[in-house]
């Protein structure tokens, strides 16, 4: 990999690249850092300190996505989220709306309809997170009211209290807007795909940080402890991620005019993670609802439910709350992966441009053949999906139930970090391959 990156900086084209990829990096973390209009920043910075970095209850996820910003409630703190939400949501209704289906099957013409669709939808639900997380910070329900005294939007500074929460709201839906515009310029004149990065980008920020506060907290035996069973997820994480069932497929030689087509071989690639990151997502976003069910409750007087969802539902290292989130992976994984891959469609386009899997006859039979080798490598996938996400609840237990909430040396987060960084790569090495092929002879 460190091969491919000097490689790359010796080429001119590619370096201009990478170093706008930094450049863009580089604003999208200013940004990040950068406080809204309204926000008291020393209020913020003193109730994170006065938290240690403890729970923030239904924000963890989205506060880690962004790279630390949400809790700042900076001009970024909405991050990337807002645009993956609404590219998932606008992927399941091509499955129910013809008129999306339709557009989809038309190439780019109809792609670049369904990426402007995806922006609208972007900003319309940067709208609705800006007021929410707003109106949680004005609350106290930001930080679980842990730090009342310190008021994060002050009332009382002679503007209007409505203009104020105004321009915050309109502030961090154009900080959306601009993280959306920020990873497509990435994604046009950069390296690798701009919202991966982005995300990748606001998990790396927030590794030095949580591994410092291990090693002050715990030692440097528990440290290095730590990052050595990091490496092991790691290096367990790329294996299976790389992992892949190739079914051949052969095309007929079929004559046209004066020459001959086909009769050449390849090969359906099937990965073992065929769902990607997004089951995790899904059943994340599932056990947040109970959490954000007792919000509408007195905390200071739950009843026996609400008392059982917190202990039993909510809490992390609860067996029960574990065992959930690995079966609602398990299930939205093959709800996922029979989403995103039809074996029929699949099937009926080999027919169409001659190619058939060998033993197996064309048509119906490759559909239900495709159809079985799927479901046989969606269980492991799906296993392995479910054991990588709980492992920050583990480590919830093995360290400390309350000062790392935001752990960030697994789950979701290495998922992430693992698959991006190996794409890039990938991108990478093929444009050098594009620039530098040797061929056989040297």
């Amino acid at each position: 990999m460190l091969s491919a990156f000097l490689s790359a900086f010796r080429t001119p084209d590619l370096r201009k690249k990478l170093l706008f990829t930094v450049g863009i990096i580089a604003v999208y973390r200013l940004g990040a850092t950068l406080p809204s209009p309204g926000v008291s920043y020393g209020n913020v910075q003193k109730c994170l300190d006065s938290i240690q970095g403890g729970s923030t209850g239904v924000l963890n996820l989205l506060d880690l996505f962004s790279g630390g910003a949400l809790l700042q409630l900076s001009v970024f703190a909405l991050g990337i989220m807002p645009y993956i939400t609404a590219s998932i949501i606008l992927q399941l209704l091509t499955v129910v709306i013809p008129r999306l289906e339709q557009l989809r099957k038309e190439g780019q013409a109809g792609q670049a309809k369904i990426t402007q669709y995806t922006r609208y939808l972007t900003l319309g639900l940067g709208v609705l997170q800006a007021s929410a997380f707003v109106a949680l910070a004005r609350s106290g329900q930001l930080f679980n009211n842990q730090c009342d005294q310190f008021p994060i939007v002050p009332r009382g500074t002679g503007i209007p209290d409505w203009l104020t929460l105004t321009i915050l709201v309109m502030t961090m839906t154009a900080g959306t807007g601009v993280v959306m515009w920020l990873g497509e310029l990435i994604t046009d004149r950069g390296v690798g795909n701009g919202m991966s990065v982005l995300i990748f980008t606001s998990i790396a920020a927030r590794l030095p940080s949580e591994g410092w506060k291990i090693k002050t907290t715990k030692g440097w035996g528990m440290f290095l402890l730590v990052i050595a069973l990091v490496l092991v997820v790691i290096t367990a994480v790329t294996f299976i991620e790389q992992a892949q069932r190739r079914i051949p497929v052969q095309y007929a030689k079929r004559m046209i005019g004066r020459r001959m087509y086909g009769g050449t071989s390849t090969y359906i690639p099937l990965k073992v993670n065929q769902a990607g990151v997004i089951p995790v997502i899904f059943a994340s976003s599932l056990l947040y609802l109970p959490q954000l069910a007792l919000q509408f409750f007195d905390p200071n007087d739950p009843g026996k439910v609400q008392a059982w969802i917190q202990n039993h539902i909510v809490k992390a290292s609860a067996p029960e709350h574990i065992a959930i989130y690995f079966l609602l992976i398990i299930f939205f994984t093959y709800f996922y992966v029979s989403i995103t891959f039809n074996p029929t469609e699949v099937a009926d386009n080999m027919k169409k441009y001659g190619g058939f899997v060998p033993g197996i006859r064309p048509g119906k039979p490759t559909a239900e053949y495709l159809d079985f080798i799927l479901s046989r490598i969606t269980l492991p996938g799906a296993l392995y999906l479910g054991i990588v996400a709980i492992l920050p609840n583990f480590f919830f237990i093995w360290l400390d139930n309350q000062q790392f909430q935001n752990f960030p040396f697994g789950g979701t987060a290495v998922l992430i970090m693992v698959g991006v960084g190996l794409e890039t790569v990938k991108q990478i090495e093929s444009q050098l391959m594009q620039r530098n092929y040797e061929g056989f002879l040297r």
